[in-house]
């Protein structure tokens, strides 16, 4: 008997030898809360090639590994990274036995992540400008606080805009054709569908596109991917919105071959963090797959996201003073309930159908056709030859009293009549919109003609797209990408009436006009519109993209490297619905075709140091075509093109030093973006704008572009991230920049009341904006966070971190940067300057505001129970603990746009000491401002 066990133990050994030839290792993955196994979680060998997947028990092997230190990372959606030093030795394959993920705490943070972009700041229809949207899928300790703790304060990776991001679902570009900047409200409020997210820094290599030079965002919502299990959450707060519900299912794949998600959310408030501000959405999410067999899987996404939102004012800092950081002038009682005046309501609904191809096993085709349709509209007030019922109106205000002069240029503010006049302003006993007096006006119109009306400005988007997405590997160590995506947009725009407000119609005429000026459709003149209908400006923006692009990426012992290549085609047409009155040779019909062609190169290199020490570069130069939305300058009621509109010119450089380590996780990144030739347009209302006729001196609704603006960024980011023991964890992270402009760009107005039937095109050329080395605006361009995180292996956990904002600049206006803003036009030669504009008065006025730097202190927890099979759990942060008051931004108003204007309006000289004294001014600056003390509590089971 002893002889015979000798035996088989002898015989298991060799047969358990001979089942273990290679070199290498094995495990098995479990949740580190249930100890089940984690099926689909990626294990890879760190700078190789090598990369396995868990099966249904958890279990993985690697059986031809280099030998020696090796660096093993797994990874799972919704559990934390883990990095394991392995020694490999040869013709061994070591057991390295059950392997514990946890569970990713900022997960809870991400799926409960409220950020600014859904306070969109802008008044037209365009995506949001925040980046910190874009951040949501990251881990690298730098990005996990631009995203979690500065994106309050409206910080933009490396200065950068949205526009130059790429966005994706399931590979389809989601930044918007008309103005390149991704509108998250799209899948707000779906958090728990849109989890599945791979993210590049910078223009590192992306497995699906050419990308930008902020980064790459993809979001993956192929139901196969999505870990099987259901969710419910509930949750408090007092930021954009009260509550918040949302579920979520997902089935698993199951033995036919079917598998689906399902999640569902609605987030409402009656009054959001500002006054005024309601707030209404309603998102669903569908996902379902069919694996036809083990190399065809067809997959349909299917979005639904409805927003309605409430705005808020930006505010001088007169009203501020007066009314506090949270007053908003929009809304106003109507029949005992808020009503707002500006409200964004946006529904979009994106649909996805998907086809993966894997041809074999080192080449996957990926074809995605999608199709959004649907509809953003910005209301607000229109009036016809009434006064503004804004309350901030600059004559409701103190200020306009004490900033008066008389016909000869002498202060008379401090008159013992402007004086009483103005502690008897309107603004100080009717701070809101009165909403009942609207009515009364309109019931009391004789004609029936309502002149007062709530509107919206509508955009009503159709876009086709398509692409295909190759990955193949050539080789052990080289792997090409390449894809082709087509776009199609047809966005019809217009004046939609919502509410005549107590009258009967409305009378579609511009007031501001003379004669047949005032006709908003010659076609169809003196036209009375009701409420559902079109009117004021109505016409369509047709474009489409074609892009490809290719990428290589070699992969050697102690370099890794990539280089990629791309091709753009852009067409931009306007076709005219009216025939406008200032415009009637070009507005009705379609105008020319704008065609773009760009290019773009970028390549990249890491230097493997040794297995955890690495140096990385990366390099990009590329053309990009002007938006729709600065190409054409005043698209609501004509078909002109900006003339000398030209595409930009990007260019990058970063290099990082990377160490990765079990405890030690560090990135230190120097980088440098400069761009060349932008062009924008805005839109404001100016006095003293001339024609070139000094004697005849306006006040019009202009459309201001400038060309040529170059935008230097240059700057240094760092994170890290240390396991100081197995419950604490510190993080550090800092970014300092220099984020200016580098160029004199030249200004034009175009100024509808000079329009004629031979001037269709009324320019008004300003010449240059001295804007060289003024700041970039709306960011902190400094900023640094200290965190510290205890977890507690009982699954409760807490963490607290400090931040640290910065050497944030108001948005300057370029008109009075110009030379016409030191000509006295009433001289009549347009080069006489006025007499008081002393250097350092021009100095002075003419300074870019700093905004004050601040600190803000935020603090989160969890805890989460296992009961049987469901888990329960809390997340709680606070934000802003000492309730900190800051501006995330700001603008100049170009209102006065002569020094003479501006002067008066900010001071004047007291004839008694002959010194220059400051008053309150009507158009100062408006801020924003952000959130004070907020809180977000999240109750949730898994199940």
């Amino acid at each position: 008997m002893k002889k015979l066990v000798i035996s088989l133990l002898f015989v298991m050994q060799v047969c358990f030898v001979f089942a273990q030839t290679g070199t290498g290792f094995s495990g098995k993955v479990v949740d580190s809360k249930t100890q089940k196994p984690l099926q689909n979680v990626v294990a890879s060998v760190q700078n190789s090639n090598l990369t396995q997947v868990t099966d249904a028990e958890g279990k993985f092997i690697f059986n031809s590994v280099p030998l020696g230190s090796q660096l093993l990372v797994v990874k799972s959606i919704g559990f934390k990274d883990l990095l394991l030093s392995v020694d490999v030795a040869e013709g061994k394959i070591l057991d390295l036995g059950v392997i514990v993920l946890d569970i990713d705490i900022t997960l809870e943070q991400q799926l409960s992540l409220i950020t600014i972009t859904d306070n969109d700041l802008g008044d037209d229809n365009s995506g949001s400008e925040s980046t910190s949207g874009l951040l949501q899928a990251s881990r690298d300790a730098f990005q996990q606080a631009a995203a979690f703790n500065w994106g309050q304060a409206r910080f933009r990776i490396r200065g950068l805009d949205n526009e130059y991001g790429t966005t994706m679902i399931n590979g389809v570009i989601m930044n918007k054709i008309y103005d390149g900047r991704p509108q998250w409200g799209n899948w707000g409020g779906l958090n728990d569908a849109t989890r599945n997210q791979e993210f590049t820094m910078g223009s590192a290599a992306s497995d699906y596109t050419f990308g930008g030079i902020l980064g790459t965002q993809e979001i993956n919502t192929r139901a196969s991917i999505y870990r099987k299990g259901s969710r419910i959450s509930f949750s408090g707060t007092n930021t954009n919105y009260n509550w918040r519900t949302m579920g979520t299912h997902v089935s698993g794949m199951n033995s036919k071959g079917w598998a689906f998600v399902v999640s569902a959310s609605r987030r409402w408030a009656q009054e959001g963090y500002f006054e005024g501000t309601d707030y209404s959405a309603n998102s669903l999410f569908a996902s379902v797959e069919k694996k036809i067999n083990e190399h065809h899987s067809i997959n349909f996404t299917s979005i639904y996201a409805q927003n309605y939102r409430g705005k808020n004012s930006p505010n001088t800092q007169e009203v501020t003073d007066i009314a506090g950081i949270k007053y908003n002038s929009y809304w106003g009682e109507q029949g005992g309930e808020q009503r707002n005046s500006r409200v964004k309501n946006l529904v979009e609904p994106i649909n996805i159908l998907s086809h993966y191809w894997k041809i074999n096993s080192k080449t996957n085709l990926n074809t995605n056709v999608a199709f959004q349709t649907g509809s953003i509209g910005n209301s607000r007030l229109d009036y016809q030859g009434q006064d503004n019922p804004d309350p901030t109106y600059y004559r409701s205000l103190p200020s306009y009293y004490t900033s008066q002069f008389d016909d000869n240029g002498v202060y008379i503010g401090n008159s013992a009549l402007n004086i009483a006049e103005s502690k008897q302003a309107k603004f100080l006993t009717n701070r809101q919109l009165n909403w009942n007096e609207l009515y009364d006006i309109n019931r009391n119109s004789t004609s029936g003609n309502s002149y007062y009306i709530l509107y919206e400005d509508r955009t009503d988007d159709k876009l086709f797209s398509a692409n295909s997405i190759l990955s193949s590997q050539l080789a052990d160590n080289i792997i090409v990408n390449a894809s082709v995506n087509f776009k199609k947009l047809s966005s019809h725009n217009f004046q939609n009436l919502l509410d005549l407000l107590g009258g009967n119609y409305f009378l579609d005429i511009d007031t501001f006009g003379a004669g047949s000026q005032q006709q908003t459709d010659l076609n169809n003149p003196n036209r009375t519109v009701f409420e559902g209908d079109k009117f004021g400006y109505n016409y369509k923006l047709l474009a489409s993209t074609l892009d490809a692009f290719t990428q290589f990426k070699f992969t050697y012992k102690k370099v890794d490297f990539y280089v990629a290549q791309s091709y753009t085609r852009t067409e931009y047409q306007r076709e005219g619905l009216y025939k406008n009155g200032y415009y009637p040779t070009n507005s009705y019909g379609k105008s020319n075709k704008v065609e773009f062609d760009n290019f773009g190169f970028k390549g990249g290199l890491t230097y493997k140091i040794t297995g955890r020490n690495f140096i990385d570069f990366n390099g990009y130069y590329a053309t990009k075509a002007p938006s729709m939305k600065n190409t054409f300058p005043n698209a609501r009621i004509n078909n002109n093109v900006f003339p000398s509109l030209k595409s930009e010119t990007i260019a990058s450089l970063d290099a990082s030093y990377i160490i990765k380590t079990p405890n030690l996780k560090a990135r230190i990144t120097g980088f440098y973006s400069y761009i060349t030739g932008s062009t924008e347009t805005s839109f404001f209302f100016a006095d003293a704008i001339d024609d070139g006729d000094a004697t005849n001196l306006d006040s019009s609704f202009v459309a201001e572009t400038i060309n040529g603006l170059n935008k230097k960024n240059l700057g240094l980011e760092i994170g890290l991230e240390y396991q100081v023991t197995k419950t604490i964890k510190a993080t550090f992270a800092g970014s300092y920049g220099e984020y200016t402009y580098d160029s004199n760009p030249t200004v034009q107005l175009n100024i509808d009341s000079q329009a004629s039937a031979t001037n269709t095109f009324p320019v008004r050329d300003y010449g240059v904006a001295n804007l060289k080395n003024y700041k970039q605006p709306g960011m902190p361009q400094t900023a640094a966070a200290v965190g510290i995180e205890y977890r507690d292996p009982k699954y409760w956990w807490i963490g607290a971190n400090a931040n640290y904002l910065g050497n944030s600049y108001i948005d300057v206006a370029p008109i009075l940067r110009t030379p016409a803003f030191l000509v006295d036009q009433t001289f009549g030669n347009g080069s006489t300057p006025f007499y008081e504009a002393t250097q350092e008065r021009v100095d002075a006025l003419l300074k870019q505001e700093k905004f004050d730097p601040f600190t803000l202190i935020n603090l989160t927890g969890g805890k989460s129970w296992k009961v049987g099979d469901q888990t329960f759990g809390f997340f709680a942060s606070v934000n802003n603990v000492f309730d900190v008051t800051y501006k995330t931004g700001g603008f100049e108003q170009a209102r006065n746009s002569s020094f003479r204007q501006l002067n008066q309006d900010s001071g004047h000289i007291d004839t008694t000491t002959n010194q220059y004294v400051s008053h309150t001014p009507s158009f100062g600056p408006k801020y924003f401002y952000g959130f004070g003390r907020t809180y977000f509590l999240n109750l949730y089971i898994n199940f």
